[in-house]
């Protein structure tokens, strides 16, 4: 079994914020792949499913962020799971908005469910780092988590979600490159190859001068031409 986190605060008014990126993947992916209805488990809810024959748990803590590890560190040791097979999506200030990368291991950078998480497990977990663009001061970072999306991040935020669906099973897979390619190509997608110019329907073809016509056969005997000179 694997536990995914989406880290978030409960609560209808939070449910847009930015701070709550990581409950919107997990939804996501509940959502299209069949997983079972949220139920509360663990101070927070929990939902089910497989993908690529791998059970997964998902789980939204219902902690609130700064507690986050209560929920999580129960979680793992009830179904006696290790750091290593937890996977965290969390929103990061740090990237830019539509930006997504993985990292397992290293330090919270500040955030406070990070923060708790390390405190009730360690360090060693993965990470779906969500980006969602900083407020450019450090002052006003709280404030700005903590607000909804503009309508302006709507396309690329669907754009992330359907990604991180589509690119779940090969995260099941611990394929984290193929997932990580699959979220890529929904957020860039390739360009359409130039078109070949149209060949016109009718082609003209150029015009050609008539044959001439081939010299005629002169059938007089010598007699009559000698006569036709004189005439």
């Amino acid at each position: 079994m694997k536990l995914w986190v989406g880290l978030g605060n409960p609560g209808a008014q939070y449910a847009q914020n930015r701070h709550n990126i990581g409950f919107m993947a997990v939804d996501r992916i509940a959502s299209d792949h069949g997983f079972s209805p949220w139920k509360s488990r663990f101070q927070g809810q929990i939902s089910d499913g497989a993908l690529a024959g791998e059970k997964i748990l998902l789980l939204k803590p219902g902690t609130f962020m700064n507690l986050s590890g209560q929920s999580v560190g129960e979680a793992a040791r009830f179904h006696k799971l290790t750091p290593a097979d937890i996977t965290v999506f969390h929103d990061e200030i740090d990237l830019a908005p539509a930006k997504m990368k993985l990292k397992t291991g290293g330090g919270h950078a500040g955030h406070n469910g990070l923060r708790s998480i390390h405190a009730h497990l360690d360090d060693s977990y993965a990470r779906v780092r969500l980006g969602v663009g900083h407020p450019g001061h450090k002052d006003a970072v709280a404030g700005y988590v903590l607000r909804d999306f503009a309508k302006a991040d709507a396309d690329w935020l669907d754009d992330l979600m359907r990604g991180i669906s589509d690119g779940a099973p090969a995260l099941a897979r611990g394929d984290s490159a193929g997932f990580s390619n699959v979220v890529g190509l929904r957020l860039n997608p390739p360009r359409n190859a130039a078109k070949p110019i149209a060949e016109p329907a009718t082609k003209i073809e150029p015009t050609q001068a008539p044959a001439p016509d081939p010299d005629p056969i002169d059938t007089r005997n010598p007699l009559q031409k000698l006569m036709d000179r004189f005439r």
